[in-house]
């Protein structure tokens, strides 16, 4: 790429090269003749029309980046990273359910490029993918609509004059001034851990965690946060970076974790970084943990892939990063990868398998024949590192190609960014060398409905940031106010305004944001139902219980927990509450969890921690003072000690043991939801023989009375198919033992009480 830009800086007079995407004059002797105007030459070509301190901007990269890379310019403005269009829809769902379940806002105005074959992809991915896009039309919109700032229209922000009649248009300003202020048409707040460019810059140029550049350009001051590590453009394996001492290559994970450590906290968590609420262990001095992402971590395990070395753009696709061009309203709908695309499944491997495996809209949707490899590589993905061939290319489960993962016999090789080739293993190959462990095999091979309906993070998560209630304080008292980010974003879209690098400029609204949590967990998440029918790891998503403070500075809501809409027409005029419970990948790759955490565990049932009772009702106010035997107040001069929060019992519960839902389950898919009675009932049984019999038993005959007994009759099972016959066996023996039991104790108690009866008789005779 860069002999490419060197040879075309040389044809405008720049030996340098440096015009080709920052424009500027090459003829200037400082810095500020330097960086002023343009090549007239260039601009003509389509390059720079003026000096662009960020290049990689959605803002101008049409004349930068697009010069080589014009298909992702254009997929840029319809991708998540710019739209945000599930972040708004799902905070206005926690204020109200305003729309349902639609996704028809965005930060800017986008709409499809136009028929579904010019969606980018593979020509059966592009098939696949319009079956997705009319199985869920609320989802995958052909046009979305910008947020901007004009009164009377909830869309454009919150007209303060209506707030105390509709406090739930409150949304618009925490969207604005907190939850969007990550997409790729603003630069990053200046803070630790989230300096970053805009655009394709936010990627693809390294910035470090303290924000300080670290190369050789002395127009970029080295004493100040705030500037990129190195003058220089990350990517792939065969795009390698010095800085000082270390070479490497791809895009580290910190890189992806300046916007992927709030939400769903995926980027963090992938890296084995907990939230905390306490700035713990002390730092020399005495002082606390210090800020990153202006929060503080526990060390938790990491997910395995990351152990490994592999990088985020690893797994994920170019169509899941850079999007295919066409709009879709949430992440699931938008990622094309699962994991049995590497890993397959304990009877098939992954070109085995047929499209849609892992992806489908319901269980047991995927069918047809076999996925196979392929054997090119279209023109569009060969821009980044492409792999040897060997046999063949791996699929997505949507029909596109992965070029850095092949076919090696039975064996798949990932091609990291990072330069590693990783030889995996897949399970079908584990299976049939017998390498899988009893658990696994139990697991997956004996139990099939496990791989039929259920994700495979669902077990394998060892792990999942849980955030339980977002108490969320919006003050429009006189004089506060916030930056907005969606209006920043649309001020670069002006012809003063794209020249800017991208600085947090002074475009601020009425309101100011507070936020605080009721309490943490991170061990075995809630389980439900996600967008593809599968059972799913759930955390909390929006759990808002919203306080307003007006321009007065009075409360006009306080703790108040907002009404979705009603689950089914009918239902009633008000819905449930709109505090959500959301299904997530936690990306927190392990060992598998046991049986028992879900078998045996109220909380992964859906019933809350404890099942509901240990915590005490949430609706209510807790008093705390002298208090009488019969629960009266004594002091006549006492304070609530903490308020209630309105429609909410238990934040960890999502349905009651007689199926009464009590917050919502994921507001983009229809089919999101709790387990159904039938799934619940499943895993309530308790005292499986798998909870305790979780591994055969040794050859020691004195290990039980059961296993010494079948040794001395030569039955010691060996294997698992033995095992389990003998289980069998074993069991329905018992069973038959106890009604042949029952039917001889109830013959003799009949007996028995036929002579009491008649010596009763003849007693009174």
């Amino acid at each position: 790429m860069f002999q490419k830009i060197a040879a075309r800086g040389k044809e405008v007079g720049d030996t340098d090269g440096c015009v080709v995407c920052h424009g500027g004059n090459p003829q200037g002797t400082d810095a500020a003749s330097a960086h002023r105007g343009t090549v007239d030459a260039l601009a003509k070509l389509g390059g720079p029309d003026d000096f662009f301190a960020d290049p990689g901007s959605p803002w101008v990269n049409e004349r930068t980046c697009g010069q080589c890379h014009r298909r992702h310019v254009k997929t840029q403005w319809n991708s998540l990273m710019m739209t945000e269009t599930g972040k708004i829809q799902g905070t206005t769902w926690a204020f109200g359910g305003q729309d349902g379940y639609e996704h028809k806002w965005g930060n800017y105005d986008a709409k499809n490029p136009g028929p579904p074959d010019l969606r980018t992809g593979s020509t059966e991915y592009k098939l696949y993918m319009q079956q997705k896009a009319a199985a869920h039309p609320n989802l995958f919109v052909s046009q979305i609509a910008a947020l901007t700032q004009a009164p009377g229209d909830p869309a454009k922000g919150p007209p303060l004059s209506v707030l105390a009649e509709k406090p739930e248009l409150s949304a618009f300003t925490y969207i604005r001034t907190e939850c969007n202020r990550c997409h790729l048409g603003v630069k990053g707040r200046q803070k630790r851990g989230d300096y970053r460019g805009m655009g394709c810059s936010a990627c693809h140029i390294p910035y470090s965690v303290e924000g300080y550049y670290e190369g050789r350009d002395l127009a970029i001051p080295h004493d100040r946060p705030g500037h990129l590590l190195m003058h220089s453009i990350q990517a792939t394996r065969d795009a390698p970076l010095q800085v000082g001492s270390v070479r490497y290559s791809g895009i580290p994970v910190e890189t992806c974790t300046t916007c992927h450590n709030r939400g769903k906290r995926i980027g963090v968590s992938y890296q084995g970084l907990m939230e905390s609420a306490w700035e713990s262990p002390f730092t020399e001095g005495g002082g606390g943990q210090i800020g990153l992402h202006t929060k503080s971590y526990l060390s938790m395990a990491k997910d395995v892939h990351y152990e490994k070395g592999m990088f985020c753009q690893d797994c994920h696709t170019s169509s899941d990063v850079h999007g295919d061009g066409f709009l879709a309203g949430t992440n699931l709908a938008a990622v094309e990868i699962e994991c049995t695309d590497c890993h397959g499944t304990p009877d098939r491997y992954p070109w085995e398998l047929p499209l849609g495996t892992g992806d489908e809209n319901g269980p047991g949707e995927a069918k047809g024949p076999p996925r196979g490899v392929v054997q090119s590589i279209p023109e569009d993905l060969q821009q980044g590192f492409v792999a040897p061939i060997s046999d063949g290319y791996l699929r997505t489960a949507r029909g596109n190609p992965m070029p850095k993962v092949v076919r090696k016999q039975d064996h798949v090789v990932v091609y990291t960014a990072g330069g590693k080739d990783l030889i995996l293993k897949p399970l079908k190959w584990l299976f049939e060398q017998g390498k899988l462990s009893v658990e696994a095999r139990t697991a997956m091979v004996q139990v099939k409905s496990h791989v039929a309906k259920m994700e495979c993070y669902t077990c394998h998560s060892a792990w999942a940031p849980q955030c339980y209630g977002c108490h969320v304080k919006i003050d429009y008292s006189t004089g506060k106010q916030e930056i907005d980010w969606v209006k920043a974003g649309q001020f670069h879209a002006t012809p003063q305004g794209r020249t800017v690098r991208g600085e947090n400029l002074p475009l601020r609204i009425p309101g100011t944001v507070q936020e605080m949590r009721s309490y943490l967990r991170w061990e075995d998440p809630v389980l439900g139902m996600n967008g593809e029918g599968r059972v799913s790891p759930l955390v909390p998503g929006c759990q808002v219980s919203a306080t307003v403070i007006g321009q007065n500075g009075k409360e006009i809501v306080r703790n108040h927990v907002f009404s979705a809409k009603p689950f089914s027409e009918g239902a009633g005029a008000e819905g449930p509450p709109g505090s959500d419970m959301s299904p997530t990948t936690p990306h927190t790759v392990g060992k598998s969890r046991s049986c028992e955490s879900c078998h045996a565990n109220d909380k992964a049932i859906g019933y809350g921690l404890g099942g509901g009772q240990m915590m005490a009702r949430m609706d209510v106010p807790t008093m705390v003072d002298l208090i009488t035997q019969s629960g009266q107040m004594i002091p006549s001069r006492h304070s609530v000690q903490i308020e209630p929060i309105s429609r909410i019992a238990d934040f960890s519960q999502v349905v009651t043991r007689d199926g009464r839902q009590t917050q919502t389950v994921g507001h983009h898919f229809l089919s999101d939801g709790p387990l159904s009675a039938e799934q619940r009932e499943k895993l309530e049984r308790k005292n499986l023989c798998t909870s305790c019999h979780q591994h055969l038993p040794d050859r020691d005959p004195a290990s039980s009375l059961l296993h010494h007994v079948a040794a001395h009759a030569g039955k010691l099972p060996t294997t698992p198919a033995a095992h389990s016959n003998l289980v069998s066996k074993i069991t329905r023996l018992a069973a038959w033992t106890q009604v042949l039991l029952a039917g001889l104790l109830g013959v003799g108690l009949l007996a028995w009480l036929r002579r009491k009866i008649l010596s009763r008789l003849r007693h009174r005779t």
